[in-house]
């Protein structure tokens, strides 16, 4: 049995990791560490396998420069030392697609590989990007797996997938623009990070789902599972890439931005295809709306 320590309690990812990995209860023993504060230090870390770190800040409007150096970098790499100095067997590092370029406004269509230059544009991307610097220069025994995985979906998180949910729900028309864009839905990246511990991997990794999302095809699914009508058009793509050149929430939404296929553990991770995982999605989603109109009622 692998004994296994997220750090960053309340996380949308570590949580589902947890609750992923709890269904092999003879495999692996999960504990989760809160990281506000100070009091983490006081943690002894041996007999741990792994620390599967995920605590850091995304995207907050009030975020200093500071704070996203301070807990995505140097947090991170403060508890990658103490891994290693107290004999922890694989640090598993949650770092983002943010720490190549992300802007189709500057480069066109963008797309990623193992080889792409890394070309962060935001105080989040670059805060990334020195964690993973400084942690590949422990020099230990511990072995370092870095996970970059793209947009992250499925039921309770947030981000881009939200904003576009919405529209889809509400809009009589949308675009049909055709671009490419690479996610990954939270089942498949909690079977990707058991995969990468249970085999004790190492090195840096981008994680998928099978298939890319065209944004028009995503609307569409999302619509006819809730029941709504859209017209998917061409009529507005020349205004909406016109758009996108200077909104970059427009440009997330219609823009090609990818990685490059690679086949990790044949594949065996993505086990919720693309269109599933939007019904699956939207499907708790409403189940959650309608429980909470329930409580309201009563």
């Amino acid at each position: 049995m692998k004994r296994i320590l997220i750090t960053g309690k309340g996380s949308y990812i570590g949580t589902k990791v947890e609750e992923w990995l709890g269904k092999y209860p003879d495999d692996y023993k999960v504990e989760v560490l809160d990281m506000i504060g100070d009091g983490w230090k006081e943690l002894d870390l041996h007999g741990y396998d792994v620390v599967y770190h995920v605590a850091g800040i995304a995207h907050r409007k009030d975020a200093t420069d500071d704070l996203y150096e301070q807990v995505n970098h140097v947090l991170a790499v403060d508890v990658a030392e103490k891994a290693a100095d107290s004999g922890v067997k694989q640090f598993v590092f949650m770092s983002s697609g943010a720490v190549y370029s992300q802007s189709d406004r500057k480069h066109g269509s963008i797309v990623v590989d193992r080889d792409s230059p890394f070309l962060p544009e935001t105080p989040y991307g670059y805060s990334k990007l020195r964690a993973e610097e400084d942690i590949k220069r422990i020099k230990r025994s511990m072995k370092v797996a870095i996970l970059r995985p793209p947009t992250v979906y499925g039921p309770g998180a947030k981000g881009n997938y939200n904003r576009l949910a919405r529209i889809s729900k509400t809009s009589p028309i949308f675009p049909d623009i055709n671009n490419k864009r690479s996610m990954i839905y939270i089942d498949n990246l909690c079977e990707f990070v058991r995969l990468i511990i249970d085999k004790e991997c190492e090195g840096e990794f981008l994680p998928q789902n099978r298939d890319y999302v065209k944004t028009s095809d995503m609307v569409r699914i999302i619509a006819r599972a809730n029941g709504h009508k859209i017209w998917i058009t061409p009529i507005l793509n020349r205004w909406i890439q016109l758009l996108a050149k200077y909104f970059d929430s427009i440009n997330k939404a219609v823009g090609t931005y990818y990685y490059e296929r690679e086949c990790y553990f044949e594949d065996k991770y993505i086990i919720v295809d693309f269109e599933k995982s939007i019904i699956m999605t939207e499907d708790i989603v409403k189940r959650c709306l309608c429980f909470a109109d329930t409580k309201v009622n009563t």
